[in-house]
């Protein structure tokens, strides 16, 4: 049994985004002392650079708007973009517990959202909330507002190395390389963490690390852009693979099919595809003229679309689509990501479409919207869309970047680590994308947070519980 700790905590969570402070939040509200441990020089990870959208069922803003929803039809959804390979236990626990993670982000964070509720591609009615500010770090602040009260600060430049077993197979603390530099790799000097109660790993995804992501999806070559930051690797994963910790569907790598390749990472330009030219526009082959997909489908779905064209395509919205959504696009337009047109005869020349194609394109998909039927490819109208009638006419180009890693290690419902043998690695939590099943072959868009929350919250809580171990001194 190893003893020699620098140090011992009751619980200790690995990373410090949406479900690593999550988890650390519940854990001290249970009566556990936590160390939140994170690699790199500042909290947040990939959570503080995502708009923050968070998906729910039944919420009182819905409500409100006579919206229609449970969280069965957010299952539904959920279980058909992930074509049926989801883990239906940890679904259920998301869409069932997504209303109230919502609330206990306003009650209890202080989190404010405006006052609007989106749909994305696959979700059956609008149930996205945005919070203030549209960025991850709206939620990302509150959460360590509310840890700076507890007096818990997140530990940066704190490497996570490996874990410490015993012989038992029990976890029984980590190896930390404090003082660690990405700049420099082999900076910082190797502790002992002990843990007597749990560990939550919240380590989140792959979708930076190009061997590992390649590996698993041979076409996701340094070629293709990804949305995260470059520390999005997956050094952690493959400890908790070196402790037998189960994999489940790595290579289910989903790409952001509103990325474009006009600018880096995940840039200003997604926010317009995603909010306006997807619900209210279309998507069209500049070779063809012709659209190519529902462009409310998810995202795997219009991603492979735009792939089997092999070159970026373009993606077209009105004035009428831009005021009806409600976003500023000048920051898009100042940067040139958005052209903007007088004429759709323009917009074509710009991007070398077919005009009389594109214009038939425009035509009949303008019949769609005023028939409230898209014959084509079945695209949901959304009660407030219009015809692309109105000038001035923008575009955009379009080509997905990696954007999130579905599979992970398994973990069961209580936000246990499960072995291959499955069963639950003693003392070992995981929530967040570091975890593989709950989105099955494909994530619908503001769900990540959701899981992140209610995963981080189960996790927290039940690495609290865990009996005090007597082998920790």
């Amino acid at each position: 049994m190893f003893s020699n700790w620098d140090e011992i905590t009751d619980v200790l969570v690995i990373g410090s985004g949406f479900s690593g402070l999550a988890a650390a939040i519940e854990a001290y509200n249970n009566g556990a002392s936590v160390i939140i441990m994170e690699k790199m020089n500042a909290p947040g990870g990939n959570s503080i650079i995502s708009d923050g959208g968070i998906a729910a069922a039944g919420t009182g803003m819905q409500e409100q708007r006579g919206i229609k929803d449970s969280p069965e039809l957010m299952y539904q959804d959920m279980l058909r973009a992930g074509l049926s390979i989801n883990y239906p236990d940890l679904v259920r626990q998301v869409t069932e517990k997504s209303n109230g993670v919502v609330q206990w982000s306003i009650d209890y964070l202080g989190v404010e959202y405006l006052d609007r509720l989106d749909i994305f591609g696959g979700h059956s009615v609008p149930r996205c909330l945005t919070p203030v500010g549209v960025s991850g770090s709206t939620i990302i602040k509150r959460q360590l507002e509310k840890l700076n009260e507890m007096r818990i600060k997140v530990r940066t430049g704190a490497f996570f190395k490996a874990f410490v077993m015993d012989s038992e197979g029990k976890t029984t603390g980590v190896i930390i390389r404090d003082g660690y530099s990405h700049k420099e790799a082999e900076s910082g000097t190797d502790k002992y963490v002990g843990i007597s109660r749990g560990i939550v790993l919240a380590t989140g995804g792959f979708g930076a690390d190009v061997n590992f992501r390649s590996t698993q999806d041979p076409r996701l070559t340094r070629d293709i852009d990804t949305t995260n930051k470059p520390f999005a690797t997956a050094e952690a994963l493959k400890e908790a693979l070196k402790i037998n910790a189960m994999p489940v569907q790595l290579s289910h790598i989903q790409l952001g099919p509103w990325g474009t390749p006009d600018e880096k990472g995940y840039g200003a330009g997604a926010r317009f595809s995603d909010y306006i030219v997807f619900p209210y526009g279309i998507v069209a082959d500049p070779d063809s003229g012709k659209r190519i997909v529902n462009e409310l489908a998810d995202r795997k779905t219009i991603s492979d679309a735009i792939l089997n064209v092999g070159s970026p395509c373009i993606g077209i919205a009105d004035k009428v689509a831009v005021e009806t959504t409600g976003w500023d696009i000048k920051p898009c337009l100042e940067k040139g990501i958005i052209k903007q047109f007088g004429h759709l005869s323009e917009l074509a020349s710009h991007y070398g479409i077919s005009q009389d194609e594109f214009v038939m394109t425009v035509e009949r998909y303008n019949g769609y919207v005023t028939d409230g039927v898209d014959s084509e490819f079945g695209k949901q109208i959304l009660s407030d869309a219009s015809p692309i009638s109105t000038p001035p006419y923008y575009g955009i180009r379009t080509w997905p970047k990696v954007h999130h890693t579905m599979g992970g290690v398994q973990i069961n419902t209580r936000a246990q680590v499960i072995d291959v043998n499955q069963q639950p690695i003693e003392r070992l939590y995981a929530a967040g994308e570091v975890t593989g099943g709950i989105h099955g072959a494909c994530r619908l868009g503001s769900c990540a947070v959701t899981e992140c929350l209610v995963f981080g919250r189960i996790a927290g809580l039940n690495a609290s519980y865990e009996p005090m171990s007597q082998g920790i001194k």
